[in-house]
C-alpha cells in the first residue's frame, strides 16, 4: 500500500506541476502517465479491502491465520490486487487506439483523463467500474467490521484494535471517493471563485489526491509505540526550547523518556498486519 501510494502521489504531483509549467504535453506521454495514475488510484480501495480481510482472519479465524496469511499468499494477493486495478484501464487504451486518429497521439493536450479518454463509452465505463469497485470494497469493510465487532464484545484487546483499524479503513475509503467527484469539485470551485482559477485547482488537487493518502502514514505511525515515543519527545523538546523552559540537551537525549502521562493516544499496532 505504501509503494502504491508513493507511485500515485509521484505521478499526481508531476502532472500537477506540469499543468502549471507547460499546461499542455504530448498526448502519448500524457496517456502513459494517466494509465499509471488511474491504475494506482484504483489499487488504494482494493488494498484497504485486503487489509480488512487479513484483520478478519486474524481475529475471527485465529487458528487458521498462520496457514492462510503466509508470505507467499500475501504476495499472491498483492499481485491479484494490482491485476484487478489494471483491468478497468487497459480496455480504455485499446479503445483509444482504435477510435482516435494517429495525429491525435502526436498533438499536445491538457493532461487529464477526460481530455484523453473522451469517448462517451469510456466515460460510462469509468463510472460503472468505479461503482462496482467501491460497492465491493464497502461490502467487504462492512462485513469484516461487524464480524470483528461481535468478536470484540468478548473484550479481547486485539479484536478491539482490529475493529478500530477497520473503522479507519472505512474513513480512508470515504475520502478516496473524493477522486470520483474530482471533476465536479473542480467545476464547482471554479464557478464559485472564477477569479482564482489556479488557487482552486490547487485546492482541488489537495482534497482529491493528497488528503485521502495522508491518513495511513499518520495513523499507523502514531499507533507505533516506538515512533510515537520519539515523536512525543521531539515535540516536547521543541516546545520547551522555543519557550525557554530549560528542557535542555540532557532532557532531549536519545535515551531519555517522556514525562509521565504522555503515553501514546493510540493502541499499539499488532504484529500481524502483514498486508500493510
Amino acid at each position: 500500500m505504501v509503494m502504491n501510494d508513493m507511485i500515485q502521489l509521484t505521478i499526481a504531483v508531476f502532472l500537477h506541476v506540469i499543468s502549471y509549467i507547460l499546461f499542455t504535453i504530448n498526448v502519448s506521454f500524457c496517456c502513459f502517465l494517466l494509465m499509471i495514475a488511474v491504475f494506482t488510484t484504483l489499487n488504494t480501495p482494493l488494498n484497504l479491502a485486503g487489509m480488512a480481510l487479513e484483520r478478519y482472519i486474524a481475529i475471527c479465524r485465529p487458528l487458521h491465520h498462520a496457514q492462510i496469511c503466509t508470505v507467499r499468499r500475501t504476495y499472491a494477493l498483492i499481485g491479484l490486487i494490482w491485476v484487478m486495478g489494471a483491468i478497468p484501464i487497459l480496455p480504455d487504451l485499446f479503445i483509444l487506439l482504435a477510435t482516435e486518429p494517429l495525429q491525435f497521439f502526436h498533438s499536445s493536450i491538457f493532461c487529464s483523463r477526460d481530455s484523453v479518454f473522451r469517448h462517451p463509452y469510456l466515460v460510462e465505463k469509468k463510472n460503472i467500474s468505479h461503482m462496482v469497485y467501491l460497492t465491493f470494497v464497502w461490502l467487504t469493510l462492512v462485513y469484516t467490521y461487524f464480524r470483528i465487532m461481535f468478536a470484540a464484545k468478548a473484550a479481547h484487546s486485539d479484536a478491539k484494535k482490529a475493529r478500530n483499524t477497520i473503522l479507519l479503513h472505512g474513513v480512508q475509503l470515504l475520502m478516496c471517493m473524493f477522486t470520483y467527484i474530482g471533476p465536479l469539485l473542480d467545476s464547482l470551485l471554479m464557478y464559485i471563485f472564477p477569479m482564482f482559477l489556479l488557487e482552486m485547482r490547487f485546492t482541488s488537487y489537495l482534497i482529491v489526491h493528497i488528503l485521502p493518502r495522508f491518513i495511513s502514514p499518520i495513523v499507523y505511525g502514531v499507533r507505533d509505540q516506538a515512533f510515537c515515543k520519539y515523536l512525543k519527545r521531539y515535540l516536547l523538546c521543541t516546545m520547551h526550547k522555543a519557550g525557554g523552559g530549560g528542557y535542555g540537551t540532557k532532557g532531549c537525549s536519545r535515551h531519555s523518556t517522556p514525562p509521565p502521562g504522555l503515553d501514546c493516544a493510540f493502541p499499539k499496532s499488532s504484529g500481524q498486519d502483514n498486508l500493510k
